[in-house]
């Protein structure tokens, strides 16, 4: 998994800012429909460069679904959105094999098969269909029947938890919110954007009639996937990631008698990739701690488990991470 120097001299830092490049291009592109959450398009373009999968909690009606179809248009990508309830089944998700009379069996995928996917409210359904989704997530592929498909590539999903309504949902357990690689929070739109939002709404309008224009295509996704694990991170960088992610399993700081539980070793596997894509975004062919820094409040603040007493006293992960990172000293 480490990067050496030798990964830097074969990197082209003309190559890193043309594919920095091309992110903006796309940032601007789904800016002319999804407006007023600029850092979540960036989280989300990060968590793509990494090739992994991200947890959104926000109130309804600020556009989750929006911004997943807008980054499937302007990259080339298909895209589906799957309502989970209380009464949907692992296979409505993955599909299932029925029997035709003429044809006779044939597997019928589910809405799985595209890019990228919407679960919209994951914690709605019960632990059994949660669980077929976070597994098709993890290995790339489902099996329907007694076959094994491959789902498509890039795969990216962004799952959904409503933080108002806690009667009737389903808490998704530890070991799985672990498997997403950030967890961001949609606050509300700035009300100049808002404003906006009012005036250019698409629930108004058709949203194929916005001119959306393709940047890159699915071939493209998955090389600049490639290049983000070519950025180099020096092993200063690395101690520098598993200082803070050890940090979290101490009692040692302040607030640090607030967590119950630290961070898992994937904590540190998700820092040091998606610190890589952070730097591409920024034109880098290497990682600085500023980047360890930009992101490690959307990689940690699922993965910290806090007491009680945290609750009690109003002390929250991202008190807990400003903390830790003001006490564990950069390179």
């Amino acid at each position: 998994m480490a990067s050496t120097s030798s990964h830097v001299k074969k990197l082209d830092p003309a190559e890193v800012r043309r594919v920095s490049e091309t992110i903006a291009q796309i940032q601007k592109e789904v800016g002319k429909i999804f407006f007023g959450h600029d850092e979540v398009v960036e989280s989300l373009v990060r968590a793509l460069l990494s090739n992994g999968h991200v947890l959104v909690e926000g109130v309804p009606g600020i556009a989750k679904t929006l911004v997943i179809k807008a980054l499937a248009k302007v990259t080339g990508a298909t895209s589906k959105r799957i309502q989970f309830t209380v009464d949907l089944l692992p296979t409505d998700i993955t599909g299932l094999t029925t029997y035709d009379p003429n044809k006779g069996f044939e597997v019928v995928k589910g809405p799985i098969f595209a890019n990228f996917i919407v679960a919209d409210e994951i914690n709605r359904s019960p632990p059994k269909t949660q669980s077929a989704m976070i597994e098709a997530m993890q290995e790339g592929q489902v099996t329907i029947g007694k076959e094994t498909f491959e789902l498509p590539k890039p795969f990216f999903v962004m799952a959904t938890q409503n933080p108002l309504e806690q009667e009737g949902v389903y808490t998704l357990p530890e070991a799985q919110i672990d498997r997403f690689i950030f967890k961001v929070v949609f606050s509300y739109p700035k009300p100049e954007d808002e404003a906006r939002i009012m005036e250019e709404n698409v629930t108004f309008k058709k949203f194929e009639d916005v001119d959306l224009k393709s940047i890159i295509t699915e071939k493209k996704i998955i090389e600049m996937q490639k290049l983000t694990h070519r950025i180099y991170l020096d092993e200063k960088i690395k101690n520098y990631i598993l200082d803070i992610v050890t940090k979290t399993r101490k009692k040692d700081f302040k607030y640090g008698e607030y967590v119950e539980m630290g961070s898992s070793p994937r904590a540190s596997i998700t820092l040091f990739i998606a610190s890589k894509a952070e730097a591409l975004l920024r034109g880098r062919n290497y990682v600085i701690p500023k980047d360890i820094d930009k992101v490690a409040h959307e990689v940690l603040r699922h993965r910290l488990i806090l007491s009680y007493k945290a609750q009690a006293e109003g002390i929250d992960s991202i008190k807990v991470i400003d903390e830790i990172l003001k006490v564990v000293k950069a390179p």
